[in-house]
């Protein structure tokens, strides 16, 4: 799979200051995309950070209802409209997307499209530097996670954060 593919894949911005540097990794086609409902994808994401967080000596985090709506949200305008980026619909960031939906202390996000498995989408992150930095913060109170699948079979992933 070419560079510039992988790249496209995988978000250009961690969104927390000096980490903007991205992993490549290597990626399944959507039309390798599973058939898991995005609801068991969701809830294995979640087990999968928190466990890498535990090891690496943070709290596991509890899923936040507001921060799940905007994680939902951006998913499925990405999976949509097929543009995968940190800005979504009206030009939004992670931050406002979590106040319209109620939550007040959005803390970073990561995203990603076509993994088929939460495993493989978990561990491309923590390959990552800057998504690495956002799964592992110990300062994190909160977090969830929104998987919509596009037309074609494609996933989409967003993985919100919160400081309370």
């Amino acid at each position: 799979m070419p560079k510039k593919t992988l790249v496209r894949r995988l978000a250009t911005l961690a969104l927390i200051p000096a980490a903007a540097i991205i992993g490549l990794i290597t990626l399944a086609s959507p039309a390798q995309a599973a058939t898991v409902s995005p609801t068991t994808l969701q809830t294995q994401v979640v087990t999968l950070s928190n466990q890498a967080r535990v090891k690496a000596g943070c709290k596991a985090l509890k899923v936040n209802a507001a921060l799940l709506w905007a994680a939902r949200g951006h998913s499925k305008y990405m999976a949509t409209t097929g543009r995968f980026s940190h800005t979504g619909a009206r030009n939004s960031t992670f931050t406002a997307r979590a106040r319209a939906a109620g939550y007040t202390a959005a803390r970073s996000e990561n995203i990603a499209w076509g993994y088929r498995t939460a495993r493989e989408v978990v561990n491309a992150w923590l390959k990552s530097p800057g998504h690495r930095a956002n799964l592992l913060d110990c300062g994190a109170k909160t977090m969830a996670v929104g998987v919509v699948y596009a037309a074609n079979g494609a996933p989409y992933y967003t993985q919100e954060f919160g400081s309370r």
